[in-house]
Parts: C-alpha cells; sequence; structure tokens
C-alpha cells in the first residue's frame, strides 16, 4: 500500500484536493487526519472496506470498540442518536463544534456492524480542514485518537513523525501543522446527571 500525503493549510484547505480525499475515503480508504484536539485515524463509517482496514490496524472488534463518530452538524448528528430534551440541544448547541466528545443514546437503526450498540460517542470538530471535508462525504466518520507508541497517554502530535510511523499502513495522511496533545473532554449523557468522564481541552465550569 502506497500513503498519498496531502499538506492542506486550514485557513484555504485546497479544495481538489479535498474532493480526492473525499472519493479516497468512499472507495474505502483509511486516514489520519487533523481535529481541534489530537490527530485521529479513522474511515467512513459505512465503508465495509474501511472498517474492515480499521480494525485490522487497531486490532479490535467495531461492533464494541470504543470509536467516535464524526459529524458535520447537529443535523447529522440526530440521525444517529436516540430523540433528546431541550436541555440536551442547548448543551450540543453550546459545546459543538468544538473540543468535547458525548456519549448519547443510539438510535435503533444504526448501520451494520454498530447496529447493536446502546450507546455511542458522537463528536462535532471545529478544525476548519474536517469543516470543508464532511459535508463531501455521504457518512460520518468513524475516529480513534492516535496515541504515541508504548506512551499510553501521549498523543501524536507531529506530522513528519505521524507520515514515518504509518506510512504503508493507511492510505491517506491528511497534514495541517502541529496537532495538539490535549484529547477532547468526554462527556456520558446517558447518566442523570451528566457525568464528565474524562477532562480534556474542552472547559467543563458552566456544569457546575
Amino acid at each position: 500500500m502506497k500513503t498519498q500525503l496531502y499538506t492542506l493549510f486550514s485557513s484555504s484547505p485546497n479544495e481538489r484536493d479535498l474532493r480526492e480525499i473525499a472519493q479516497a475515503l468512499q472507495q474505502g480508504a483509511v486516514m489520519i487526519y487533523p481535529t481541534d484536539t489530537v490527530y485521529a485515524l479513522g474511515c467512513l463509517s459505512n465503508s465495509e472496506k474501511g472498517l474492515n482496514k480499521l480494525a485490522a490496524l487497531k486490532d479490535i472488534r467495531l461492533e464494541k470498540a470504543p470509536l467516535s463518530f464524526l459529524f458535520e452538524d447537529l443535523s447529522s448528528l440526530s440521525s444517529y442518536v436516540k430523540p433528546f430534551d431541550a436541555a440536551t440541544f442547548r448543551l450540543l448547541k453550546r459545546c459543538l463544534p468544538g473540543p468535547y466528545a458525548f456519549v448519547m443514546e443510539a438510535a435503533k437503526k444504526l448501520p451494520k456492524p454498530f447496529q447493536k450498540r446502546k450507546t455511542i460517542g458522537v463528536r462535532i470538530s471545529a478544525h476548519p480542514v474536517l469543516e470543508a471535508l464532511l459535508p463531501m462525504l455521504d457518512a460520518p466518520l468513524v475516529t480513534s485518537s492516535l496515541h504515541n507508541k508504548d506512551e499510553v497517554l501521549v498523543y501524536a502530535s507531529d506530522p513528519d513523525e505521524l507520515l514515518s510511523d504509518w506510512d504503508g499502513k493507511v492510505d491517506i495522511v491528511l497534514q495541517a501543522g502541529a496537532g495538539g496533545n490535549v484529547p477532547s473532554t468526554v462527556i456520558d449523557l446517558c447518566q442523570d446527571p451528566w457525568e464528565v468522564i474524562r477532562e480534556g481541552k474542552g472547559e467543563i465550569d458552566f456544569l457546575a
């Protein structure tokens, strides 16, 4: 496998490159890409080919793995989760797009192989490259944060090191400058009251 490198400027990502990336993802590509927190590994959530590659790379079972869905906006997110109340809507509206991941009750009809999940992790990233790319896709991305090898709590952030480590393993490395080392804040909305299960980049003072 030859890894295709794309270097995009966050201020004005090249549309031709974005369309090539979108087409590759539709055909089953697995991609490393920046988010508004850390670099991530992912593929289209409706691509059997991409999902099988991702599972092999991560050595996981997709049915139960702690993966999140990365959405374009709240409207697309809403079709993957159960209907939620006004308070939850206000919270999501306040935090997204942004450095938060939410655990929510899954909709009854998720695509395979996720159809048996009771809950899913959801994200809407504020990264400008993703904001430009996601509207070109016909499904959300399934995403997993990248850790440095043998360092569980250290996140890979240098684009050149990412390419070196993953060259020939993934289809695409999308560079857009150095990534962060602080992951998203994770909030479980299935609990009453809501529960912060990981403090990360997103502030939580307003939840008190």
